[in-house]
């Protein structure tokens, strides 16, 4: 998953992105409005956290020049500003749900997952299932076979990505979209050896591998025989 943060304060973008990259998201961060409506209008998110405070352009206004553009990234206003007519304006601009400062980051994290939930449409979300293959989305817990394979944050995030995906094929750029952030560079090989490392503890030791790289094209997740 990929979030946009729009916070001018180090301290609240900090405590943010650690936060959710402990998760698994991959987080680009904008410190002032211009730069956030930038990469709003121009990367693929999951989600995006918007404060209303700005430098340069404010939050709404950001907001509302996603909306205008048919921008439909959901999207969470912060605000140190917790008076109901302050609510319903964030709500109204375009914003899709309202946190006040300050705010506990497990409710943050809550908040925007049911917002990822909503806009892809997903009715009952806990858990993916790929074959014999199992992923509790709310324990983070991963099983195939039965047996439980433990994943390192980064993991989880590629192998939800290939689940959510499951017979597609999926490129290298498409996979850096959604599971890396903006600011790594392209032209490494960290999609590779990512996915050598989840191969080593997804596939190694089953019978019938499941991630398969499609030469020049990118990888699939499907069973072998399929």
């Amino acid at each position: 998953m990929r979030l946009l943060l729009v916070e001018d304060d180090e301290k609240i973008a900090s405590f943010i992105i650690k936060g959710f990259k402990a998760e698994g998201f991959a987080v680009d961060h904008a410190g002032d409005g211009q730069n956030g409506l930038h990469l709003a209008l121009t990367e693929p998110y999951d989600a995006a956290i918007i404060d209303i405070m700005l430098p340069e352009l404010d939050g709404l206004a950001v907001i509302k020049h996603m909306r205008h553009e048919k921008i439909k990234t959901p999207v969470i206003v912060l605000s140190a500003k917790g008076s109901v007519d302050d609510r319903v304006k964030g709500l109204q601009t375009g914003g899709d749900d309202y946190l006040t400062k300050p705010f506990a980051f497990s409710e943050l994290l809550a908040r925007v997952q049911a917002l990822i939930r909503r806009s892809s449409d997903i009715s009952e979300p806990a858990k993916l299932m790929v074959g014999t293959v199992t992923m509790n989305l709310i324990t983070r817990e991963v099983m195939r076979a039965g047996k439980k394979i433990d994943l390192q944050p980064l993991e989880f995030s590629l192998l939800e990505y290939l689940m959510r995906n499951a017979g597609r094929v999926v490129s290298k750029t498409m996979i850096m979209e959604h599971v890396w952030d903006y600011y790594f560079d392209p032209q490494t090989n960290v999609v590779e050896s990512r996915i050598y490392r989840l191969r080593e503890k997804f596939d190694k030791g089953f019978a019938g591998k499941m991630i398969h790289t499609i030469r020049g094209v990118g990888y699939v997740l499907k069973e072998e025989n399929s």
